[in-house]
This record gives structure tokens, sequence and C-alpha cells, in this order.
């Protein structure tokens, strides 16, 4: 049986990622073969090799990791209409139903019965990955691996920033994480007037803030950021929160910083409850709330490709460390400090 390079979590407990030959898997009727050319280091990847709460939960061992990824496909299904051999993809991260009434309504992402790649089935961290064939999205020719492998937390940042109304639009992004930091060059791109960036205070990503786009970067530590934001809009607010930290801190201040009537869109994920007054700082206040997780298949995709497409969207700045696929323990140890943006295996 032919084999290949893979990184598994092989065992329940911090670390235990081996870099192992493993079976080719099959492909299935309505599935796909895709070669890997280069894939990225998830937050979810990091948790998982954390061995964290949510892990311990979630994830039985052994697992192949990964889902962020873009390579060419090299096998077809029998059963595979809209796919050819040598075609230039990456994929969809969240595995739908297709029948349920989430899935029939346009909102997929909420599948009742959705699966994750890399983390409930086998992922993109080896030489080969299948997926089924309508988890398959086609990238242009031009766009760079890296940019490509990119597309699952990028598509996260603008399935938030398109939740609401943000051109020309004044913006508070709370959390410079790889996530933040995409949110902030969407953000950029489509004209946000006035785009504040919060970070606790890590140096290093507030600087990659300023890079792609950000006009003020707030150090929560030592700044209060509600003081500092309403100073620079009149009194008033921002006009859109977005909340990727998952601070319980940062929940507050968010909702805090944006003036009545405004828009806060939430995807961080806290650790722990988070306590809120939810007479005066949202009902009195007629805020308008929204929960955004994954990407919205498959609108924020077509979005994604036309924000590639228009030549103006930065992310270089946030593709910060690249690694050969075999050093893949310098990169998980680079994430676990929090100086980095995204980090990428090539595997070519």
């Amino acid at each position: 049986m032919k084999s290949m390079k893979a990184l598994v979590k092989t065992r329940p407990e911090p670390e235990a990622l081996e870099l192992k030959h493993v079976p080719i898997p099959d492909v299935g009727a309505t599935d796909v073969m895709i070669r890997t050319r280069a894939v990225s280091i998830c937050g979810t990847d990091l948790h998982i090799y954390n061995w964290d709460a949510w892990s311990q939960q979630r994830v039985k061992t052994p697992r192949i990791l990964g889902h962020e990824f873009a390579g060419e496909v090299v096998e077809v299904g029998a059963h595979v209409e809209h796919v050819q051999v040598g075609d230039y993809v990456t994929g969809e991260g969240h595995l739908v139903c297709g029948f349920c009434e989430r899935c029939r309504t346009g909102e997929g992402h909420v599948c009742r019965d959705w699966k994750g790649i890399g983390y409930d089935v086998d992922g993109a961290f080896a030489e080969y990955v299948v997926i089924p064939e309508r988890n398959v999205w086609h990238n242009d020719a031009d766009l760079d691996p890296a940019h490509a492998a990119i597309q699952d937390p990028l598509g996260n940042a603008v399935h938030a920033v398109f939740q609401t109304d943000c051109t020309t639009k004044s913006v508070a992004v709370f959390g410079c994480g790889p996530v933040g930091l995409l949110a902030i060059s969407v953000l950029k791109t489509i004209g946000a007037s006035q785009i504040f960036a919060v970070e606790w205070d890590n140096a290093y990503r507030s600087r990659l803030a300023m890079e792609v786009g950000a006009h003020h970067v707030i150090h929560a530590k030592s700044q209060d950021p509600i003081e500092y934001i309403r100073k620079h809009t009149n009194g008033y607010g921002v006009d859109v929160a977005i909340e990727i930290s998952g601070s319980p801190k940062a929940v507050n201040d968010a909702l805090d910083t944006v003036h009545p009537a405004g828009h806060v869109v939430l995807l961080g994920l806290p650790s722990q409850q988070v306590p809120l007054d939810i007479s005066e700082k949202i009902v009195f206040r007629a805020l308008r709330l929204y929960g955004v997780t994954g990407r919205k298949i498959w609108d924020t995709w077509l979005r994604m490709a036309g924000l590639f497409r228009s030549g103006a969207l930065n992310v270089d700045p946030i593709i910060t460390h690249r690694f050969a696929f075999d050093d893949y323990l310098e990169g998980f140890e680079l994430m676990r400090t929090g100086q980095c943006g995204k980090v990428v295996l090539d595997l070519e």
C-alpha cells in the first residue's frame, strides 16, 4: 500500500504531534484527492497541539490535523463532474449534510450535522488530502499557494466584516491575532473610514495591524479603548465593533465602544462565561449583535475571490513565516509565542 507523510496527533496529551508515514486515503465515488502544495497552521491546530479543554472533548486520536490548504487535484471519483485532474484548488473545511433546513436555506455554515476537517475527520497536514467534490473551491491560476491556503481564516474575517455594512464606517477590531489582522486588511480594502485595532500588549502584532491598514492601535493593557475611541469619534463611538479575541473584557469593551444603535460582530470564542449587563449595554442602547462562525457557503468564498482579484487586498505582511513541511515543530512553537501572523508550511 502506498504511503504519504502526515502530521498526526498521536496521543491525547499536550504536543504529541508526529510526522509519520500513513496510508494514502481512498477516493470515494464523489471525492477528490488533492496533492497539497501549502498548508497553514490555524489557532484550532494550536489548541489541539496544546490539548486544551475543547480539544479533549472534541478530538479523537490518532488524527491527521489541518484544514487550511491549497494544492492540485491528482485523482477524482467516478461520479465527480465539476473537478478535473490538474485543477488548482482549496477546500471548505466544514463538511455539511446538504439536506437539513439550514443547508437548504443557505445557512450551511451552521449545518445541524457538520464535521470539521482536521479534527472530526483526518485533515490536510499531509501530502494528500481527500475531500468531497462539493467542498472544492477552484483558485485563480495566479493566486499564490500561501494566499490560497489561508482562505479559511480569511473567510472568517470576510464573513465577520460583511455581516454588516462597514464601508465608509468607523470600525473597531478587538484582537490582532491572524484573523483580526485579516479583518483589518479587508476593512482597509473596502474603504472603512477609521479602523481602530485593539490589542492587549503584543507589539509585534500591533505593528502588523498598522502595516495592513489600521489608523489607530490601542494597547488595552495600558490604555482604555473606550476612552480612546470616543475621543477620536467626537464622543460618539464607532459604527461597528468586531470582537475576535474572545476576551470577556474585550466583549464588554466592544459593546461600550459603539454608539447607540451601533453594530457588534462577535467572532471570538471566550473560554469562560462573559458577565453582561444586557439591559444597559444592549437593550437600552438598541445595539445589533451578530454571531459569526466559519464562512458562509459559498457567499464568503465568492467575496474572497473578488477581493483577491481587485489587487487591493494586502495579506502578504500577515503571512510572516514560511517553513518546510518537515520543520512543522518550529511553526507550532512560534505560534505558541504569539510573535507571528500566519505561519505557512510548504510541501514543494
